[in-house]
């Protein structure tokens, strides 16, 4: 795909897809929990249809409907116990969410099951949830022994305990927290750093005795139990695809955008905290809750001051995905980036930090790689290159937001497009829209 210069900023008012992560845990819960989970605002992205495969595959019907409030999803939950074995390994497709949460539940059932997955998800490391959850008790393995998938996953008996995690990763915590519903005590998890807090916020609307951390003590826990209960679940736009028009809004000349019904969870919200301090001009209005989750309208304007700065410590899980494109941002600014404490952008879709930093030197920026993360200088203009995806959604979008402020005749080309269906199936359309 080729994006021209963007001769016009943008305008208009937008409403993001439904958040992903929030989307994932929808479909979980509700097939683990008593009676109907109505879903409105989810995501039919790659990644959430894997979920969705996967659960009906164990034997959960999962139908699509329409009423006066508009679409929604239906899952016909089954309990905590009330899954199936399936017939055949379940294919987690790209979906490091559904692979990683879904074995915490699996290590509950009474059946064995194998998990697959694509060969970008086969290469991402499957020991931060096998260890964790072995130590509780579950039995699960790496096929191969190599921490990677496919793993297997049996019946095993569940004690609980407290657990200490390497990395601050909501992947993680909601793999053993998971699994802690099926244990015969108490399951705490402790963080070195605070991850998102979805999981947490939506098992305890369905009914589970949990309990999350905060900032000064990154300590969760959840107590066995019998039944969860189904509900309607009202997913917010997903912070992570509102951002690229966040940051394309900022660097492009005479934008001005407004972002609908943004889920804006303080475990997510850092980009908007660092690009304010990079002087963004972002305002937030008719700040409201969705089935726990604050949302809120952002509203967006052109930002010519940005200044560079430091991204480090316990602000990095809340802004992990969004990365390259902050770096795509401070490229755009004035002074100096640097982004510490983010080496695990090594383990996502692809290396993320070699990739940016590849990509934004091919753009002309002055841009370094780090061990944990990387500098970026900004204030060079940026000039047309092909830029290389690696299939990774992140990066595509994350280039294409660059591509708007080339300062070449020629387009920027996006290689492997496609790869944002994992998360944003109507990304490019959007930003046409808003071009226009």
């Amino acid at each position: 795909m080729k994006i021209n210069h963007a001769s016009n900023g943008l305008h208009g008012e937008l409403t993001v897809p439904g958040d992903k992560s929030i989307s994932h845990r929808a479909v979980m819960f509700g097939s683990i929990a008593s009676g109907d989970t109505v879903i409105r605002g989810f995501l039919k992205s790659a990644d959430c249809i894997s979920t969705m495969n996967c659960f009906r595959a164990m034997g959960i019907e999962i139908e699509e409907g329409r009423d006066e409030k508009g679409g929604f999803i239906r899952v016909f939950g089954k309990g905590l116990r009330g899954l199936n074995k399936p017939y055949k390994p379940l294919d987690c497709g790209n979906s490091g969410t559904t692979t990683r949460l879904i074995s915490g539940i699996l290590a509950g059932q009474g059946f064995e099951t194998r998990l697959t997955g694509d060969a970008s998800l086969s290469r991402r490391p499957m020991r931060r949830i096998i260890e964790p959850l072995k130590a509780i008790g579950a039995s699960i393995r790496s096929e191969n022994k190599d921490g990677l998938l496919p793993l297997i996953i049996d019946r095993g008996e569940l004690h609980g305990g407290e657990i200490r995690t390497r990395v601050a990763s909501a992947q993680v915590k909601s793999a053993i927290l998971l699994s802690g519903l099926y244990a015969d005590k108490e399951t705490v998890v402790i963080e070195p750093a605070l991850s998102r807090n979805h999981t947490e916020l939506m098992l305890s609307a369905f009914g589970a005795d949990i309990t999350g951390g905060s900032e000064a003590d990154p300590r969760a826990s959840v107590r066995p139990c019998s039944e969860l209960r189904g509900l309607e679940v009202n997913v917010p736009g997903d912070i992570s695809s509102a951002a690229y028009f966040i940051g394309a809004a900022l660097i492009v000349p005479d934008s001005e955008v407004v972002l609908k019904n943004v889920g804006i969870n303080p475990t997510r919200d850092g980009v908007i905290r660092v690009f304010r301090e990079m002087g963004a001009d972002i305002r937030i209005e008719n700040e409201h809750y969705e089935s726990g989750e604050r949302s809120a309208d952002l509203i967006v304007k052109h930002s010519p001051s940005l200044k560079g700065v430091e991204i480090e410590g316990d602000i990095i899980p809340a802004l992990i995905d969004e990365l390259p494109l902050i770096a795509v941002v401070a490229a755009a600014a004035e002074g100096e980036t640097v982004i510490r404490d983010a080496a695990e952008l090594k383990v996502k879709e692809s290396n993320r930090i070699s990739l940016t930093v590849n990509n934004l030197r091919a753009m002309g920026a002055d841009a370094e790689e780090r061990e944990d993360g990387m500098v970026i200088r900004g204030g060079r203009p940026l000039h047309r290159a092909s830029i290389e995806t690696a299939f990774d959604h992140r990066i595509a979008m994350s280039f294409s937001v660059a591509a708007l402020i080339n300062s070449d005749v020629r387009p920027v080309e996006i290689r492997d497009p496609s790869c944002v269906g994992i998360s944003f199936p109507d990304f490019f359309k959007d930003m046409d829209m808003l071009l226009k």
